[in-house]
Formats: C-alpha cells, sequence, structure tokens
C-alpha cells in the first residue's frame, strides 16, 4: 500500500460559508491515502475509511443531531446487517402495523433503516431528519469513535453486530467490545451473527427490551416474537417480490464457524 501523509482528526472544523465538497477535499490532502485492492482508502479518526464515503461521513458528523429516542446499527459489512435492520423495525413498529401489513413486504430493510454514511447524507450534506417519525432509526458502518458527538451525548441506543470469522478475530472483537462497554455502560447492545443463528427467540426478546420494546406476556403468548423472526427470516427476505423485481441485494449464507476452511457457499444476510 502507497501512503501519504498521517494526520489523524476526529473533530474537523466545519467552514459553514464553504460546502462540505469543498471541506472534505480539502481535509482529504491532510490525511494518511492508501489503497487496498483498487480501492482508495484515507485514515480518519484513527480508522481506515473508503474515500468515497469520507464526505459523508464528515457530513454526518457535523449536522446529525441524535435524539434519546435513535436507534443506531453499527455493523460491518457481511456480518448480518439486513437481518438485523429488519428484526429491529419490526420490534420497534410491532405495534404500528400488523405482521401481514409490514411495510418489510413491499421495502427492503435498507430502505426502512438506512446508512446514515451510505444513503442519509449522501445526497444531501443537511437533509431534514427531525420530522421522521420515533422511533428513528438508522445504521452505520462507521467505527464507534466515528460516529456523530450527539449519539455519544445522547441516551440514543446502539446495536452492534460482528460474526465470527476467525478466533483471533473475535478475541480482538471482545476485547474491544469490552473497553467499550466499560466507557458507555447501558448504551451499547453487542450481538453475535451466530447467537442470531442459533437461538433467534432470546435474541429477539434480548433486542426489544435493550431498545425499549419488550414484548408482553401476552405478546409471547400470542407467538409474536415467532411471527417477526418468521417475517424476518432469510427464507421471508429472499422470497419477497421487492429483493426480485426492484432492487438486487446480494445475500449470502456462511456457516458459523471459527474456521475459514468451513465456509459454506450460499445465501446470507
Amino acid at each position: 500500500m502507497e501512503r501519504k501523509q498521517d494526520q489523524e482528526c476526529c473533530s474537523a472544523e466545519v467552514d459553514d460559508k464553504s460546502s462540505m465538497d469543498d471541506q472534505s477535499q480539502k481535509l482529504l490532502q491532510t490525511l494518511e491515502q492508501a489503497s487496498w485492492d483498487g480501492l482508495p482508502l484515507v485514515k480518519y479518526c484513527g480508522c481506515w475509511v473508503p474515500a468515497i464515503t469520507f464526505r459523508t461521513v464528515l457530513a454526518a458528523q457535523t449536522h446529525f443531531k441524535a435524539k434519546d429516542t435513535d436507534i443506531i446499527l453499527s455493523t460491518m459489512p457481511k456480518s448480518g446487517t439486513t437481518w438485523l435492520k429488519a428484526l429491529t423495525y419490526s420490534i420497534a413498529n410491532r405495534n404500528a402495523f400488523p405482521i401481514d401489513q409490514s411495510p418489510l413486504l413491499t421495502s427492503t430493510p435498507h430502505m426502512l433503516v438506512p446508512f446514515l454514511d451510505l444513503n442519509v447524507y449522501w445526497e444531501q450534506d443537511n437533509p431534514h431528519l427531525e420530522n421522521i417519525p420515533s422511533p428513528r432509526i438508522f445504521s452505520t458502518h462507521m467505527h464507534f469513535k466515528m460516529l456523530p458527538d450527539s449519539i455519544h451525548e445522547t441516551d440514543c441506543r446502539i446495536i452492534h453486530i460482528c460474526r465470527n470469522p476467525l478466533d483471533q478475530f473475535v478475541s480482538h472483537i471482545n476485547f474491544s467490545s469490552k473497553t467499550i462497554l466499560e466507557k458507555n455502560p447501558g448504551k451499547v447492545l453487542f450481538l453475535k451473527y451466530e447467537d442470531l443463528k442459533e437461538d433467534i427467540t432470546s435474541q429477539v426478546k434480548k433486542i426489544a427490551e435493550f431498545i425499549g420494546f419488550p414484548f408482553s406476556v401476552e405478546e409471547e403468548e400470542e407467538g409474536l416474537i415467532d411471527h417477526i423472526s418468521g417475517l424476518c427470516s432469510f427464507e421471508t427476505l429472499c422470497n419477497l417480490a421487492v429483493k426480485r423485481q426492484v432492487i438486487s441485494i446480494v445475500l449470502r449464507r456462511i456457516v458459523p464457524s471459527s474456521g475459514r476452511d468451513k465456509l459454506e457457499t450460499g445465501p446470507i444476510i
């Protein structure tokens, strides 16, 4: 990897008189840059991020105003993002829509739970988000310390999901998770993809309790948890017409394991 200068900054000063494009381009010139497999990267806040998303990251950091009722889904690519979006949206909105009328039947999870860095701030530097009904649910691939200050300063909830590709990686994740939890007690919920696969019921209940929408005894007896799990299942999400005809989303399945040799070709959420 070829690299430029190294200067890390996580709270860049923003000039309201110039455009975010101009400011991001100016700041880019001061940061360490590299290339991985042809993808331009920039080192910001101590993390390597795709250069193409740097402007949106900066815009989100500058303009996003979190609310106490917000729910932020923090994920790595290919770690169960689509699944977590569908589950969280369905849990939080279960009283607004009957299962057979869920917006998930006509829209993709990515439409209902947009990425801050890939959707919300992609077309507009400062979109109007105040009128979105609570709880607002957003997702992001940004590192925890890159999140907008308002997310750290409010009582909004963060759910992070990871996958166990290699034991060494998981050890690193566990160490990082412990550090974040110690500094932010009660704010972050860590989930493992493998746990979702093994016991979806307990994980759905855990998510519901964490985001402030616990299931009542009546709801559990009526089988609502199973209904939501079924609505958000891989089979249902893949069979929806909106996935086949409107938008192309690649879903792949990987057998949960600790070794690369046990990967299985197939779809996954």
